[in-house]
């Protein structure tokens, strides 16, 4: 078999079946919907709705909310689909390695775990900045040494974020099941946080500071701003805060009665994300002109003691903070069962695709707490946003049009699901091109980053995961 052939070779969807059935299946739709709103609706809603309106779009930001949420939905549709027709550990790894082969499943997920991995060091120093704002007013102040990363103001390591990632990866060790009761819980009162802004910010919503709603394009140094440019270049900005409906998809081989459960809450989840994002994003805008929210670190918590509202600013952004932790859980989740997955198939180390006698990946889930944390512990804040949009549009991009692939093979060798994509085969290809602009409008940065972490993605498959794969022990039709 040369090169060519062994990397698109393509897994039996029963193996995978076989392989994740000693997963316990625990998840109902409460539960889906809990980790994917927790893990959508984190630290960027309460600082990204008014960053984006301050630099590109004014007023019209809900005008970019909306149009990364409809590439986002038409994504989600694919999602489901798949998930409902195969629900594996490691979603999109395990998708695209029976539908496209061997190489493509691992790029892919190699892609993914940018998102999971940046991710969780993203909202994990989020959380520490946020956290340690709060209770300086009381004079608890953190040496700069253990507040900041290394290198940074004088900084050794993020302590509060190290704490953070543990405390979550400590949480799920327990199980999913025992993990989604707290997730629950957390996303109610988060969820409640955040209408509570809405309600209270409508009081004092001016109708002058929604005028010009788009304003006049112009160029300035940190990019495109105002006219269908700057909306574009928001959207671009904005659509980091629709990923984490993909993490509900991870975590599918734990679920119960995946036809229903799955796309229920990969699609509802979304549905409700995208309500509470348009809300702030325009409430936010209403209450405070948008240039104030330039360079604001927390501009929902700024917007309420602008105009007045001083403590219901300090209980907002104490639920932030617990709203913060959510998305810890469900990333801790999502990314241990990505990297049980790889392991499984020897893509990486065996080991990390064990489970212990509770039918638990432990290793791949410590192994994901400790690689977070050295990332966000010793790794500059500005650093970590990079990476994020690009890796996890890379896999929706594979998903997408990874249903050309799926829908022949259904009801065949692979299970025929409850949910399919709607128009098809139309929608498929629009969710493709749209994940690919939004994709082309992420920052320079951001692609080169990925295409160095795609070079180090394919080093490792031709060293290691194509000389260690479980394939290699299959006879090939």
């Amino acid at each position: 078999m040369n090169l060519w052939e062994k990397m698109n070779r393509k897994e039996d969807p029963g193996i995978y079946q076989e392989k994740d059935g000693h997963l316990v299946r625990t998840l109902k739709v409460r539960d889906f919907l809990a980790l994917g709103v927790g893990t959508i609706v984190s630290t960027s809603i309460f600082t990204l709705p008014g960053e984006v309106a301050a630099l590109h779009t004014g007023p019209a930001v809900a005008i970019s909310c909306v149009i990364a949420s409809i590439v986002a939905g038409l994504v989600a549709f694919a999602y489901a689909e798949m998930a409902a027709a195969m629900p594996f550990a490691g979603s999109v790894y395990s998708w695209i390695n029976v539908i496209f082969g061997e190489f493509w499943g691992w790029f892919s997920g190699w892609a993914l775990l940018a998102e999971y991995l940046i991710g969780m060091a993203f909202i994990s120093s989020g959380l520490s900045a946020n956290l340690r704002a709060l209770i300086a007013p009381l004079g608890w102040k953190l040496p700069a040494a253990l507040a900041n990363p290394l290198g940074v103001n004088g900084g050794l390591v993020d302590l509060v974020a190290l704490i953070a990632i543990l405390l979550a990866a400590f949480l799920v060790s327990f199980g999913v099941s025992k993990a989604s009761r707290v997730e629950n819980v957390l996303v109610v009162v988060k969820v409640l946080a955040i209408l509570l802004f809405v309600i209270v910010g409508l009081t004092v919503v001016k109708k002058a500071n929604f005028i010009p709603f788009i304003p006049h394009y112009r160029a300035t140094a940190k990019g495109p701003f105002g006219g269908w440019q700057g909306i574009y270049a928001g959207v671009s900005m904005i659509y980091i805060s629709f990923l984490g409906f993909d993490t509900i998809a991870s975590n599918s081989a734990e679920a119960v009665n995946p036809q229903k459960t799955l796309p229920k809450g990969i699609i509802g989840s979304l549905f409700i994300a995208v309500a509470l994002f348009v809300a702030v994003s325009l409430v936010l805008v209403g209450m405070v002109p948008y240039q104030q929210y330039l360079n604001s670190a927390e501009p929902v918590g700024y917007a309420l003691r602008k105009t007045g509202f001083t403590h219901i600013a300090t209980i907002v952004q104490s639920i932030a903070i617990l709203g913060m932790f959510t998305a810890l859980i469900g990333l801790c989740m999502a990314s241990s069962r990505l990297v049980y997955s790889l392991g499984r198939d020897g893509m990486l180390p065996k080991k990390l695709g064990k489970l212990n006698r509770e039918h638990r990946p432990a290793n791949s889930l410590w192994t994901i707490a400790i690689v977070s944390i050295i990332i966000s512990s010793f790794i500059p804040f500005t650093f970590l946003t990079q990476l994020v949009s690009a890796g996890t549009l890379i896999a929706f991009m594979f998903v997408s049009i990874g249903i050309y692939r799926l829908r022949p093979r259904e009801g065949k060798d692979i299970v025929d699901p409850a949910f399919k994509m709607p128009c098809y085969p139309v929608l498929p290809l629009l969710a493709f091109l749209g994940s690919l602009a939004v994709f082309w409008g992420l920052d320079l940065q951001a692609k080169k980053y990925m295409l160095i972490w795609s070079i180090i993605g394919i080093i490792i498959y031709l060293v290691y995961g194509m000389q260690h794969s479980t394939m290699n022990n299959n006879i090939k039709k």
